[in-house]
């Protein structure tokens, strides 16, 4: 198991004065058998007295808001996790073939398989799941796999390629994109085959030194903002891959929050009144549990360039994050 501190803090700098703004904030590890949440703070500047609920997916939700007149908001989350080693997939699941016979169980996870904003059963996708199908052994948990390799290997990761509402289409079309991106595409291989997805919200934390790591993990940048799939096999359950890496998740992949896509738990939502223009900025910060020698130290930070907004009309809604 790997024990992480966590500091997501996120400040949005406008050009003149913004009031009356309303947030909410996917920012609170997953506490589950898989991943326990050992603590976590919320805070604000200007200060709020946040308030939290769950979403219909299970995921805590945070709200706040700041009435008064303000030239800049920062949210900070400071989070201790423990993660515990994955489930690897099963070699024996249910073929692909056979999904007519688990209709019950598939309907119960419906959200899971209709198509969303982000991504649309296109008919695009349907070379990839052909693909992925002809790749697989035959069963669900290898097409499963086949997908995931088959986009970590078709697509080219590249910042910028994308924008944080890019869909599918955009990806498709360019054959690059960030994390986010080649989420939504196994997603949309998976449901287009029958099998139940979902999208994962989270952070890909740096291997530790003198151990090994993946050379997409070092592109990415260790403890980044990040996203992937679950997918649901009948008769197994749910299992998460990272397309970005071409893998099943393991240790270092810490879960926020669950959605049918990004749309559903982007890490911070809002809106604000006021017509100033707004600059975004993140930084993600971890803390390996405790080192050989029982002390915490400062391991990584990453930090996604600032980008300008000059939004207009009243309400205006927050910047949102890119998932890297």
């Amino acid at each position: 198991m790997n024990r992480y501190r966590i500091l997501h803090v996120t400040e949005f700098h406008y050009d003149g004065p913004v009031s009356e703004s309303y947030n909410q904030v996917w920012l609170r590890p997953l506490q589950d058998e898989r991943q326990s949440c050992l603590s976590f703070r919320l805070t604000t500047d200007p200060y709020s007295i946040p308030s939290d609920h769950f979403d219909s997916l299970g995921n805590w939700v945070h709200r706040f808001n700041v009435i008064a007149e303000h030239r800049r908001l920062r949210i900070e989350a400071d989070s201790t996790v423990l993660v515990q080693q994955p489930f690897p997939m099963p070699s024996e699941t249910c073929r692909l073939d056979a999904l007519d016979d688990y209709a019950g169980v598939l309907d119960e996870h419906y959200d899971l398989l209709a198509p969303t904003e982000y991504v649309p059963h296109s008919p695009e996708l349907t070379d990839l799941v052909r693909i992925a199908e002809q790749s697989g052994d035959g069963s669900t948990a290898g097409f499963a796999r086949a997908a995931a390799q088959l986009i970590f290997k078709t697509f080219r990761y590249e910042k910028g390629a994308t924008h944080v509402h890019s869909s599918i289409l955009d990806s498709m079309a360019s054959r690059t994109g960030v994390c986010q991106d080649f989420a939504h595409l196994l997603i949309g291989v998976l449901r287009m085959a029958g099998l139940p997805a979902r999208y994962v919200s989270g952070y890909l934390a740096p291997a530790k030194p003198g151990e090994s790591s993946n050379v997409m993990e070092e592109v990415i940048g260790g403890m980044a903002s990040h996203a992937w799939a679950e997918v649901f096999l009948p008769g197994s359950g749910w299992y998460g891959l990272d397309p970005t890496l071409g893998a099943e998740v393991n240790l270092h992949h810490v879960r926020l929050a669950y959605g049918r896509d990004y749309g559903d738990v982007a890490p911070v939502r809002g809106v604000y009144k006021g017509h100033a223009g707004q600059r975004l900025s993140v930084d993600v910060r971890v803390r390996p549990g405790i080192d050989d020698e029982g002390l915490e130290v400062l391991e990584e930070t990453t930090a996604a360039p600032a980008t300008v907004l000059t939004p207009t009309g009243i309400p205006q809604q927050q910047q949102q994050q890119q998932q890297q």
